[in-house]
């Protein structure tokens, strides 16, 4: 069990220590102003804007609020308070003192942030701009680069730089080093120059080598960016007089052993190292209409759903070390959970259901790079239909109970129009065809089957299951799957999970997944960055690192 302070990641703005939120017409401004004293644990100081995973978590929820609460913003404008200091990355002193699995853990967290702003601009109208009014460095280049823009004052001191090679033995470990290729198109032999110095580049030899995309002298700055900022804003098509959702705080019960929601329910087996994640499905009249949506607001069950979905797999990876298998369950009607996503497809181009739908996708992608076996259970009373079905199709094995002498209690599983690419994962698959690895006879064999109710047998003949045990054989088929499991190796399931989730097309966001899963994993581990006389442990201390030369 981990004995660290319990992490929070439910936030609100009159809570914040470290941004600021400024709306005006289409442009929020955020702006970095981190307090150096509100660091999430002790040990450390957040000077020059440098941040941990208590910023991070401020800034989710702040994009969050952005994107449900006001719907008439198209433009974010990402900035900073301090003096000639944009933001200095992420807090050197804090990744010295933090374990392997805090760092590992809050890389990948930074990264899905981050990833969230570019799924945001890519799929809901919502435009990212980076102002740069001071030195940029490590994460808060980083931070910049998912930015749509970035414009950087051209005052001959401030620069942006990935010093993280040089500086301190590691990688850039949000991103920085396939943003600069793949979105940014620096060239190789420059990139190799800017990440291997710790000065940075500035100006004009910035915007000519491709990382920002132009400069301006401080008195014209301000009028730069809102000139910019409303640009962008005018190529979105968030409604300027939406109804915003204010994001009520979550009903939640933090247990010893369970967290508890009013839609989800994890429950822990500690001598086991199993959670068992139970879903369960709407129950009662739905809304189907826009005013109906409205009216419920955060109550809305898919939005609720995914924040309280999302809420419990961020808690438990970084809370439940030790606990290595998810077991995902569903409870409820399936006919309410498909006619739930009538409503999600009826109504998918207005504001609130798409940000809904992108929700509903960044948090099953959560579950995609959880470094957790996930087993689905399908057993009587479950309902892995349509969206629930994404579920199952995003664990590693599933296990659907043959009852061929009770249909009435034979578990049944329905594939939806949604699971044909409403969701996809960051390879930009549908997971059935991640599943299939997109040959169309397979996916034509299952979209024939779209709309009913398939019992064990029926879903195992056309390939959705992993096995269709009998009431016989299910108790001991499945306690041996899962006790063989839980024996394994941690490091190697998290190899082997990692490379066959992620079997699709490789694109920009499937590599610095897997830049952080391995390399920067395995960067972290070693004597040259955090060993005694590591880079990452003698910064800032006067000492020279000591290196093992050998190449491995």
């Amino acid at each position: 069990m981990n004995t660290s302070p319990r992490v929070d990641y439910q936030t609100h703005p009159s809570q914040y220590h470290h941004w600021k939120l400024r709306f005006e017409g289409p442009v929020a401004t955020l702006t970095a102003d981190f307090d150096e004293n509100a660091g999430l644990r002790p040990g450390y100081k957040l000077k020059l804007n440098s941040y941990d995973l208590g910023v991070d978590i401020e800034l989710n929820d702040a994009v969050n609020r952005i994107r449900f609460e006001h719907p008439e913003v198209r433009t974010v404008v990402v900035t900073s308070a301090k003096e000639k200091v944009f933001c200095s990355g992420a807090n050197i002193f804090m990744l010295g003192v933090s374990s392997h699995a805090w760092k590992v853990n809050f890389c990948k967290f930074t990264n899905e942030t981050r990833n969230g702003l570019e799924d945001s601009s890519a799929n809901s109208g919502l435009k990212f701009l980076a102002a740069v009014n001071g030195a940029c460095a490590g994460g808060g280049y980083e931070l910049a680069l998912a930015c749509d823009e970035i414009i950087l004052v051209d005052d001959r001191s401030s620069a942006v730089s990935l010093p993280e090679v040089p500086l301190l033995g590691v990688l850039p470990g949000t991103g920085g080093l396939t943003r600069v290729t793949d979105k940014r198109h620096v060239r190789h032999d420059l990139a190799d120059i800017f990440c291997t110095t710790t000065e940075g580049v500035r100006g004009q030899k910035a915007k000519d080598w491709r990382l920002v995309d132009d400069i301006a002298k401080p008195a014209g700055f301000a009028q730069k960016v809102q000139e910019r900022a409303l640009q962008l804003a005018a190529r979105s098509d968030r409604p300027a007089n939406g109804k915003g959702v204010i994001l009520s705080p979550l009903r939640r019960t933090i247990e010893t052993d369970a967290l508890r929601y009013t839609h989800v329910t994890v429950e822990i087996s500690r001598a086991q190292r199993i959670a068992t994640l139970t879903v369960k499905a709407p129950s009662g009249a739905q809304p189907t209409d826009i005013a109906g949506i409205e009216a419920a607001g955060a109550g809305w069950y898919p939005l609720a759903l995914g924040r309280e979905l999302e809420d419990a797999i961020l808690s438990m990876r970084t809370n439940e070390l030790d606990i290595g298998m998810w077991q995902i369950k569903t409870e409820g009607d399936a006919a309410a959970v498909l006619a739930m996503d009538a409503t999600l497809m009826a109504h998918k181009d207005h504001w609130l259901a798409r940000e809904t739908i992108g929700l509903l996708r960044r948090t099953f992608s959560r579950f995609d790079v959880s470094s957790r076996s996930l087993f689905a259970l399908i057993e009587p009373g479950s309902c892995f239909a349509g969206t629930f079905l994404e579920l199952a199709l995003a664990c590693d094995r599933s296990y659907q109970l043959a009852l061929p002498d009770d249909e009435a209690r034979a578990p049944k599983i329905t594939v939806g129009e949604t699971n044909f690419g409403l969701y996809p994962m960051v390879t930009g698959q549908s997971r059935l065809g991640r599943r299939f690895y997109d040959e169309q006879p397979a996916l034509e064999a299952v979209r024939a089957k779209a709309g009913q109710s398939l019992d064990a047998d029926a879903a195992f003949a056309v390939g959705l299951v992993t096995a269709n045990p009998d009431d016989i054989d299910w108790a001991d088929e499945v306690r041996i799957a899962i006790e063989e499991r839980v024996a394994m190796s941690p490091d190697a399931l998290t190899g082997l999970e990692a490379n066959l989730r992620f079997n699709g097309p490789e694109n920009m966001f499937t590599r610095i997944f897997g830049r952080l899963t391995a390399w920067q994993n395995w960067i972290f581990q070693r004597p040259n960055a955090v060993g005694e006389k590591g880079a990452l442990k003698v910064y800032g201390k006067g000492d020279k690192a000591a290196f093992d030369w050998n190449r491995v």
